[in-house]
């Protein structure tokens, strides 16, 4: 006989929803994608980018920008506000409206990804991997060039291009920003988009000389403009009545410690106001926004510690037991030849070199490290690595794991890797190239 499962729980929450008290009047206003119609303490900026992409509107190139600056600081969101803006304006004086391809690079991290998705933006589709990168490019060239039209293509976290796979990164944007010299009818403007202040550091002269850009450099929100964001945002997404006295200042002061992030704002109040809205609660009070911090600060590295593979776990206690030893600099080499003892001492099979490196990739995407391709000459490139958490953190997550607790202890060696250290990134490039063609 079936068991007759008891729905009373579920008809609760989902009756107090429709009954209780209402929250949020708009729920994706307070989502940190939302782009508003105003942007406060960010007319500056906007009145820049505005400037040099109004040439635009006469089908004229413009000069490449690059926007700089730590999280929340505003660049994305002023970037897209004022291309809307563009074309808004576009749409009502009757000129064609430049077309806009958005692609985060931290997804979309190889430059054949990349073309494959400028190419669907343009109308033609091409497959996902299998045909040479040079091939595809020179289509895409050919298809945006048939129509005189302006193609605006904003790479958000463009360091992720030349972080991941440094030639091949290089190798796309040289392109891009070379792109208007083959270009007879058509424009294209690259907008560029980092948190990385360095990120120029990673580019070859080549493509330094031909960047044709403008900088900018977001700073960081002060408290007081934090609070005019939150209140912008809370009138718009909330209820009248629903904040607490003190709710919004003490929001805008705990995103200020936090470098002046206003996506962290953002996403402080809107949790805050879910966990209101849970406990069927008419106003969102202190206590709930200091509860979802702690909710938002717990989530986000330990569980990304705790649902790490196998292998990318001793790759990272690897550079833990290193960072134990205060080695002034550590590289690809070092945290390989330390993985191989831990794989040895644990009886774990070994990857090559080639995966570590790629896991050693995805633990610098995750933010729990920082890894730092740099040049070494003929000798090719490495990475330098370093933790980007604080080692308790690491402690407290990994040291559970039945592998790990056998590491603890662990006497390290210090070994020569002067055998491991300088290929790897080539030989990675020249791999990945190989298998696309």
């Amino acid at each position: 006989m079936a068991k007759n499962f008891d729905q009373k729980p579920l008809d609760k929450i989902f009756e107090g929803f429709l009954t209780g008290p209402k929250i949020f009047k708009n729920r994706d206003v307070m989502r940190s994608t939302y782009v508003p119609e105003e942007l406060p303490h960010r007319e500056d900026l906007i009145t820049r980018i505005g400037q040099i992409l109004a040439p635009i509107l006469g089908g004229a190139a413009t000069s490449n920008i690059f926007l700089y600056g730590k999280t929340g600081t505003g660049k994305t969101v002023v970037a897209l506000h004022v291309l809307r803006r563009l074309i808004e304006t576009c749409q009502k004086n009757g000129i064609r409206p430049p077309l806009k391809e958005v692609i985060n690079c931290k997804d979309v991290s190889t430059d054949y990804r990349v073309i494959a998705r400028l190419s669907g933006a343009i109308g033609k589709e091409v497959p996902f991997t299998g045909r040479p990168t040079d091939e595809i490019f020179k289509e895409f060239k050919e298809k945006l060039d048939q129509e005189q039209q302006v193609l605006i293509i904003v790479l958000d976290e463009v360091d992720q291009l030349v972080k991941k796979t440094p030639k091949k990164g290089n190798d796309i944007l040289y392109k891009l920003t070379r792109i208007n010299t083959d270009l007879v009818h058509s424009r294209v403007c690259l907008i560029g988009i980092t948190n990385d202040l360095t990120f120029r550091d990673y580019l070859e002269s080549r493509v330094v000389s031909s960047l044709s850009e403008e900088e900018m450099v977001f700073p960081p929100y002060k408290a007081s403009e934090l609070l005019d964001i939150m209140k912008q945002r809370s009138e718009m997404g909330f209820y009248a009545g629903v904040l607490g006295d003190g709710t919004l200042e003490i929001t805008a002061a705990l995103a200020a410690r936090e470098h002046g992030d206003a996506r962290r704002a953002i996403d402080l109040l809107r949790v805050a106001g879910e966990l209101a809205e849970r406990e069927s609660a008419t106003v969102i009070t202190e206590d709930h926004v200091r509860r979802a911090q702690k909710l938002i600060e717990r989530d986000t590295v330990s569980d990304a510690l705790k649902t790490l593979p196998t292998h990318s776990k001793i790759v990272l206690y690897s550079i833990y037991l290193l960072e134990k030893t205060e080695l002034n600099e550590m590289y690809t080499g070092d945290v390989y030849a330390t993985y191989a003892q831990l794989c040895d001492e644990t009886k774990l099979e070994k990857l090559t070199q080639r995966r570590v490196s790629d896991l050693i990739n995805e633990l610098d995407m995750l933010g729990i490290i920082n890894a730092q391709v740099i040049s070494k000459g003929r000798y090719g490139r490495t990475k330098k690595i370093s933790l980007s958490v604080p080692k308790t953190i690491i402690t407290s997550n990994l040291e559970d794991d039945h592998l790990i607790k056998k590491l603890i202890n662990f006497p390290l060696e210090m070994k020569k890797v002067k055998e491991f250290e300088m290929v790897e990134e080539e030989d990675d490039e020249e791999e990945e190239e190989n298998h696309e063609n």
